[in-house]
């Protein structure tokens, strides 16, 4: 009986886990995206904290980690939208491009210190995605590698991510819409995987799909 109580708690935990997810929308959203033709994705705003640090994991290893992760999940999101891009009312800029413009604008290292409407000035764009993704490793990936080979993909979690995406109109920056959710995430993911995961989940919410 106690095992069968416990098998419910932990059931219920994971579902109310991975239900979590908020979303608002600005009152004039339907408005002001009416006026969006071409919006450009900026690299995320990727931090990662260990439960237990990997052995000769230090400062360095964990910037050169999160600037490999915000460039790779921005890549991810791009090549998703494009994939998709008859299914959405804008085009997406280039990311090699906006991430060269900011380079060359010397902004690329500044995105928290810039308002987004001097960002979108800066790219030509009519509104500007802002993503940041918060990564907390939990478990043991050879552990987790075992039992997702013996009981199945999904099984072997390792850590936890939580995305915040938003956009910002490129006129006044306002903030027009944002969407968060936590997720589990499984030793076999990459970026691209995860991106594709999180899209799935913000689905019909994004403000941008016809």
């Amino acid at each position: 009986m106690k095992k069968l109580l416990l098998a419910l708690v932990l059931l219920f935990n994971l579902l109310s886990y991975s239900q979590e997810k908020q979303i608002f929308e600005n009152p004039k959203m339907v408005e002001i995206i009416a006026t969006h033709k071409l919006v450009a994705i900026l690299p995320f705003k990727a931090t990662i904290a260990y439960k237990k640090l990997p052995k000769g994991y230090n400062e360095d290893s964990r910037i050169a980690e999160e600037q490999s992760m915000s460039t790779q999940m921005q890549s991810g999101l791009y090549t998703y939208l494009l994939r998709k891009s008859d299914d959405y009312t804008v085009q997406v800029q280039d990311v090699d491009k906006t991430n060269m413009l900011l380079r060359k604008a010397g902004l690329y290292d500044k995105l928290n210190e810039t308002s987004a409407e001097d960002i979108a000035q800066v790219l030509g764009v009519d509104a500007v995605i802002k993503c940041s993704y918060a990564y907390e490793k939990t478990g043991s990936e050879g552990a987790a590698l075992v039992k997702t080979l013996l009981i199945g993909f999904g099984t072997g979690k390792v850590a936890t991510g939580g995305l915040t995406m938003q956009v910002n109109n490129g006129v006044d920056g306002e903030l027009v819409w944002r969407f968060y959710k936590q997720m589990a995430e499984d030793v076999l993911s990459s970026p691209a995987a995860m991106m594709e995961r999180m899209m799935r989940k913000v689905g019909r919410n994004f403000p941008y799909e016809k």
